[in-house]
């Protein structure tokens, strides 16, 4: 979808979304709203459609009885038990399996019983003209009669998509190199409907880093998990089109810079290996470089946020401080808890390491002293920090790392004077007396 998409934009074409949903057991509403909602997210907006194969069953109907009555296609009685056992006898004979043809002797008749239609393929070969991979050549022999319908009426993928590009004035068809076996009988199709096919562009499979066929074995495999995880959609974008095309070196590109620079030409011809590792450097790029407000609105995802939260500088210091430790927005949001909820999260293992009754009296004197400090920012706080520490004979960690924890939780934060200055007095303390309450 990707490559067609940046294909028609960089050419100034039509994008069209096309929802093959003859498959009734597969195609739910569920499927087809996380098809859209995948699209909507990553920016891939399209100029005609979604358009419904479910409801063009009567121009395949018109298709198919056109092709029967010139004698392209023909119905096939067999069932599906008789199928089954002709090809495990074609196996066991170290034979291909495939249909043996045997209902082309009823051409031109029509028994009372459920029937199929199957596409009559006609005799000589079939070359691929094909964008990536060049030409390949097949062997009609090698190809069965195909089922342009079942004995339910339900018309087949290969026979609708062939409808459908026809009447829909498909010029290029961008996809998997899974579906390069598919093209030979798709292109005898167009041309038994009186029309000259597509150009065809097979791009390789992804691949999962054992180098196999990218699967759910893998982990995350759909658009919408990655965002529950936390990425940006234009890392995600940047980082599917540098999956199997390429532009120099260059390794960054913006949506724009991919429809200009966009080409069949670069597509590689060999499988692309999913890193995860890549993509999370990418998504921290972004992550660096996107604006707070939209920052924002994605921890929001993750955390709830309280109104009064996004009002002030605070939030927008807290992001730009988190812009750099964090790989994902989801980390970030983890990051972020300190400042946004009201009691942070505290970390069990921490809690028992540093918030012993040993600190009971440095943070008794550490409330008075922030007590007395105004303005209560880092110029101010940082001297009188010091001083403190010199007093009770510690150093910055041995008071800087329990105070971490009783005012975020954990261990990890930004530096305790930004923590200090963006958390206010009126928080800091409040969240001291807690620990204090608890100590």
């Amino acid at each position: 979808a990707l490559f067609n998409f940046l294909f028609a934009r960089h050419h100034r074409g039509d994008f069209l979304l096309r929802i093959e949903d003859t498959d009734k057991e597969r195609s739910t509403p569920e499927a087809t709203e996380a098809i859209l909602d995948g699209l909507r997210w990553l920016g891939m907006s399209w100029d005609e459609g979604p358009l419904f194969q479910s409801q063009r069953y009567d121009l395949y109907r018109s298709k198919l009885d056109a092709l029967l009555q010139k004698g392209k296609a023909y119905r096939c009685y067999c069932t599906p038990a008789e199928l089954e056992e002709r090809r495990k006898a074609q196996l066991a004979a170290k034979q291909p399996p495939k249909y043996d043809g045997r209902c082309r002797l009823l051409i031109g008749k029509h028994l009372e019983k459920p029937s199929a239609i199957r596409f009559l393929v006609p005799q000589g070969g079939t070359t691929v003209h094909d964008v990536v991979k060049g030409d390949t050549s097949f062997n009609n022999r090698e190809l069965e009669d195909l089922v342009l319908a079942r004995t339910d009426g339900s018309p087949t993928y290969n026979f609708v998509v062939v409808v459908d590009d026809v009447d829909m004035r498909i010029t290029h068809v961008i996809r998997g190199d899974d579906h390069l076996n598919n093209t030979p009988k798709q292109i005898l199709l167009y041309a038994a409907l009186g029309s000259s096919p597509p150009a065809f562009a097979h791009v390789p499979m992804i691949l999962g880093q054992d180098k196999q066929r990218l699967s759910k074995r893998h982990g995350a495999t759909s658009v919408q998990s990655y965002r529950e995880m936390g990425y940006l959609p234009h890392a995600l974008v940047n980082f599917l089109a540098r999956l199997g095309w390429s532009h120099g070196d260059q390794e960054i590109f913006s949506l724009e810079e991919l429809i200009e620079s966009f080409d069949l030409d670069s597509v590689g011809k060999s499988a692309g290996v999913f890193n995860e590792r890549k993509l999370l450097w990418l998504n921290q790029h972004y992550i660096k470089n996107e604006k707070a407000e939209l920052l924002l609105a994605g921890l929001g995802r993750f955390i709830q946020i309280p109104e009064e939260r996004k009002s002030g500088e605070g939030w927008k210091k807290t992001i730009d401080l988190l812009r750099e430790r964090s790989k994902t927005v989801q980390e970030m949001a983890e990051l972020a808890r300190f400042y946004f909820l009201d009691e942070p999260k505290y970390d069990d293992k921490a809690v028992a390491k540093f918030l012993t009754p040993a600190i009971k009296d440095p943070f008794e004197k550490l409330r008075d002293l922030f007590q007395a400090c105004e303005p209560f920012d880092e110029a101010t706080l940082r001297p009188k920090f010091e001083a403190l520490i010199t007093e009770l004979g510690m150093n910055l960690a041995q008071l800087a790392q329990p105070l971490r924890v009783a005012l975020v939780g954990g261990t990890v934060s930004p530096g305790i004077f930004e923590v200090l200055e963006l958390l206010g007095k009126k928080r800091v303390l409040s969240r001291l007396e807690a620990v204090l309450a608890r100590l």
